[in-house]
């Protein structure tokens, strides 16, 4: 890809036929080559941007709907915004829950993809960083994908939880195609004014990607865990969010760290990046879980349990396999389960636990999480995750292969 930067002697490439079933639409290209297709060329340092006619998006049109290719016109920008060449998007345990309808408040058709990571291609008027640096085309970027926070209500002011803001709007999940190119399962990403961008520099994009959406949620909840150097930490679920808290819980100075969750892929990545032990919690042959923890834990359980399944019995199994007087904090249920029965004084008033919500997270999530992946030592655990590429034609099985549990992580690459 470098070699070929500057090189004026490249053809454009035409935009393939449209198809909705199928094939990919294209087999990767060189990137010139690609932005060729977007009516865009480089030059050492910069990227050149012509206007475009037609640009590609995976659009999800309706709850239990298949996703569809659609093409959508090159967006007139706003003063304050810009426009995003994604390079990868990622397929989160979110985007499942989407398809299936269970969130509230989505404003169908959409295009996924709410974490992204790309080069900034345009950008009408000026665009600072949190230092107050300008941003220039061509800079490597991702976004806080939470947007509109007001910074005027009481969550905001008062209660200083801004994930809670009733005025919050999200990129890929509260933003639909009525709102524009919104979403990271498209060629292109309109970044609407007021829209927090964060350098990446030379960070490697999918090293970035393994964690995606997982990283800054990760991040908010082993900070709210308070993991403490020494303490032995459980981690219920080897999903992303699973895999990036042992990450952090290591970081944070854990000494040791369980996990237990399912298929023995995931887990296999558990115990690459960081876990001591593992549990097959789905194997008809393992130990009972509670008795493979107190084994685990000296008879006690956890010191700190993170649950980040989203099925509603882990809340109650994080109770139970923690230590008197530990800490728990539920991150896994971002859609409405179900209700679970527990026993209030056994489970939690006469164990002395404390038990934390964490929802979502917040810029400085983001950016620290950001900061953490221009490290080449703290990044090394998730440049070892292995990762499924799709092209934007394939975004439907992408969303199967991550439902049935079949990958541990799937990335959406508009440039296939």
């Amino acid at each position: 890809m470098a070699s070929a930067v500057g090189d004026t002697n490249r053809t454009s490439v035409q935009v393939p036929h449209l198809q909705r079933d199928g094939p990919p639409i294209s087999q990767r290209t060189p990137f010139p080559s690609f932005l060729a297709t977007l009516g865009m060329t480089r030059s050492p340092g910069s990227l050149t941007f012509s206007p475009m006619s037609k640009i590609l998006a995976a659009v999800m049109p309706k709850p239990d709907a298949p996703v569809e290719l659609r093409e959508f016109p090159e967006p007139e920008l706003e003063k304050g915004s810009a426009l995003m060449e994604v390079e990868l998007s990622e397929v989160c345990g979110t985007d499942v829950y989407l398809r299936e309808g269970r969130l509230a408040g989505v404003p169908y058709p959409i295009i996924p993809g709410h974490v992204s990571v790309g080069r900034l291609a345009k950008i009408r008027g000026t665009l600072l960083d949190v230092d107050g640096k300008p941003f220039a085309e061509g800079d490597r970027i991702t976004f806080l994908d939470v947007h509109k926070t007001c910074n005027a209500c009481y969550h905001c002011l008062v209660a200083k939880a801004t994930t809670r803001c009733p005025h919050r709007k999200v990129y890929g999940i509260t933003y639909g195609t009525e709102d524009g190119l919104t979403g990271g399962w498209s060629q292109m990403l309109y970044l609407k004014p007021d829209t927090r961008c964060i350098r990446l520099g030379d960070v490697d994009f999918e090293t970035y990607m393994a964690g995606g959406c997982a990283l800054p949620t990760s991040l908010h909840a082993v900070e709210r865990a308070e993991v403490s150097i020494g303490d032995t930490v459980l981690v219920l679920g080897s999903g992303p969010v699973g895999l990036s808290c042992i990450i952090f819980a290591r970081m944070c100075g854990a000494l040791k760290v369980l996990c237990i969750g399912a298929p023995d892929k995931k887990l296999e990545t558990a115990k690459i990046i960081g876990a001591d032990a593992i549990l097959n919690f789905q194997s008809p042959d393992g130990p009972n879980a509670a008795d493979w923890v107190l084994e685990q834990t000296n008879g006690r359980g956890a010191d700190v349990t993170i649950e980040a399944t989203g099925a509603p019995i882990a809340v109650v199994q994080a109770m139970r396999y923690t230590r008197d007087a530990g800490r728990v904090v539920i991150v896994g249920q971002y859609t409405d389960h179900g209700e679970i029965a527990f026993n209030p004084h056994v489970d939690l008033n006469k164990s002395h636990l404390d038990v934390r919500g964490c929802w979502g997270s917040d810029f400085s999530h983001f950016y620290r999480g950001a900061e953490i992946m221009k490290d080449a030592d703290r990044s090394k655990p998730w440049s070892l995750m292995k990762l499924d590429r799709y092209p934007l034609a394939r975004a439907e099985e992408a969303l199967n292969d991550v439902a049935a549990g079949r990958i541990v992580k799937a990335l959406i690459d508009p440039k296939q």
